[in-house]
């Protein structure tokens, strides 16, 4: 089996060229399945909001109670950039051990691409 940081290393290297063209009204498909338990409104779910993702320091939101993994992952003032967001994308659980996010991400480079595409401009698409 494959390490997991091996493989977000690799997928880094090969989807660079892709996140920047990613497909935002194909993102909007994807986010599907995220929307159960995501908003991109200024509105906390299950998971805090997507609304303005990208750039945002991870476990930002003031009004969302993040799990204690997701707290220490962002000590060190990570943001969520598109290279971060697209390796946790991938395996969130892999990523942040003990996250209280269930989803076991998405395989699909391309599908990565287009949500963050998405991400970045939801209420234009």
């Amino acid at each position: 089996m494959r390490h997991p940081a091996m493989l977000a290393a690799a997928f880094l290297c090969l989807a660079a060229p892709a996140l920047a063209e990613g497909d935002a009204v194909a993102g909007k498909s994807v986010f599907r399945k995220c929307a159960p338990c995501h908003s991109t409104e200024p509105v906390n779910r299950v998971g805090p909001t997507l609304a303005g993702i990208v750039g945002r320091p991870v476990a930002s939101i003031a009004d969302y109670g993040y799990s204690a993994a997701m707290t220490s992952f962002a000590d060190g003032g990570r943001i969520w950039n598109e290279a971060l967001i697209a390796e946790y994308l991938m395996s969130p659980k892999a990523m942040v051990p003990g996250t209280r996010m269930t989803f076991a991400g998405l395989k699909k480079i391309e599908d990565i691409a287009n949500l963050i595409a998405y991400l970045k401009a939801p209420a234009r698409h």
